[in-house]
């Protein structure tokens, strides 16, 4: 066992980690200022719900020994309750319950980005219910057909595409951004469109201040997330930092650039998301280019990211805080650019078309995509209709007005004492 690999992961694991508190900070200044804590609860609850699950069984679903040899789950019973992680083995690289761990904020962090499409209006039970099934049902057989490596001498067999398909996926494009990005598709349409959207008052980011600050929390986290992911300390995890730095970036320029473009300026909600997006089109491609094939696939993400947001509107489909046009977009764009930009000389050692490759590797790509696009929307759907027809996704439309906040939590996010201060007393802040 490495302990210099080992420092690593745990670092990495706490930097992966930060994404929750990031993607609160990031989800709730771009949310009114009577639905800010419940937009933060969403996502520490929707996280908490999913790591004792995978404690229970997701764990096993993941990174079990494929039922049947098909590469479709892992087996359920393999490690239930993870005790069989607690021992040392020295002949493992890593300590098994730090990859555990490691993988456990995943889990939950692919879980709350959909949380960010159902914005002020869906139950806070109702989706603490939907998290947990949804994970159950749509992140650990996805996470397994992406994750699951099988062994050399083929006693464990893992998922179907990494091991079978062998489509290139280093930190989760498919299995974490295009899965939460189409299931906020599903949500969203089947939760249905915000009281007075899109022209209502409360849907409008009260903190911009706010919005940055997670952004550049979610920049520090994502560099565990992807670098984290080559499970060691070496040149792989030195690559995949370089390249999750300059694609953010370029995506960043991106973005505004189109902004400036079509409006006259450059907006800070703007900037944030463009980072986002470069950093959800990088995960999938960061072991596979190079630097200059990590800017073009942030530029790339980021002016396109910025035109998607506005398909909403024109298809009339209320994901409120741009979960689609950020994480299954910019999900799909670097998932397919993978085949036209790879390099031999990156990590993953495999040639996209403008090296070389033909079109093989972007074919292989595009049917990763597209099986996990159907099954997740497919799911998503059927479990959203499952607890609308049980407990009822939407809080009361009165309520929704007068901010869910109050109505769900019984607690605001900002009080101002209007008290005026008597002469002499002492001053309160």
């Amino acid at each position: 066992m490495d302990t210099g690999n080992t420092a690593w992961i745990l670092a990495a694991a706490a930097l992966v980690c930060i994404l929750i508190p990031g993607l609160a900070l990031f989800y709730g200044g771009m949310v009114g200022s009577r639905r800010i804590l419940n937009m933060m609860m969403m996502c520490f609850g929707g996280v908490s719900i999913v790591a004792v699950l995978w404690v229970a069984f997701g764990y096993s679903a993941v990174f079990g020994n494929s039922i049947g040899g098909l590469g479709l789950i892992g087996d359920l019973t393999q490690y239930p309750g993870l005790e069989q992680l607690l021992a040392e083995n020295p002949d493992t690289p890593l300590p098994a319950a730090l990859f555990a761990a490691f993988q456990l904020f995943f889990a939950g962090i692919t879980t709350a980005i959909i949380a960010g499409a159902a914005a002020g209006r869906m139950k806070f039970g109702a989706w603490m219910l939907f998290a947990g099934l949804w994970s159950t049902l749509v992140y650990l057989p996805v996470a397994h057909w992406v994750f699951a490596l099988s062994s050399p001498e083929g006693t464990v067999t893992g998922g179907w595409i990494l091991n079978g398909l062998k489509a290139i996926d280093f930190a989760g494009g498919t299995a974490v951004h295009i899965n939460a990005g189409v299931a906020a598709l599903a949500l969203s349409l089947v939760l249905g469109r915000s009281a007075g959207w899109p022209k209502s008052e409360h849907v409008r980011p009260h903190s911009r201040p706010l919005v940055l600050v997670g952004a550049g929390l979610l920049w520090v986290g994502w560099f565990g997330f992807n670098a984290g992911s080559a499970l060691a300390a070496g040149n792989a995890a030195g690559v995949v930092f370089l390249n999750t730095a300059v694609a953010g970036a370029a995506a960043l320029l991106g973005w505004i650039a189109v902004e400036r473009f079509r409006l006259g300026r450059a907006s800070s909600v703007g900037a944030a998301s463009g980072l986002v997006a470069g950093l959800v089109a990088i995960t999938p491609a960061c072991g596979a280019v190079g630097p200059l094939g990590a800017i073009a696939i942030g530029a790339i993400a980021g002016a396109v990211c910025s035109l998607a947001v506005e398909w909403k509107f024109r298809l009339g489909f209320d994901d409120s805080l741009d979960v689609v046009g950020v994480h299954l977009v910019g999900g799909v764009i670097g998932t397919l650019l993978i085949g036209i930009f790879a390099t031999e000389a990156a990590p993953n050692k495999t040639a996209g078309l403008l090296y070389g490759g033909g079109f093989g590797l972007l074919g292989t790509q595009a049917v990763a995509t597209g099986a996990v696009l159907v099954y997740s929307f497919a799911v998503t759907w059927i479990v959203a209709k499952i607890v609308q027809v049980t407990i009822g996704l939407r809080i009361r439309p009165e309520d929704e007005v007068r901010g869910i906040d109050i109505a769900a939590h019984a607690e605001e996010a900002y009080v101002i004492d209007e008290e005026p201060v008597r002469l002499g007393s002492p001053s309160r802040t």
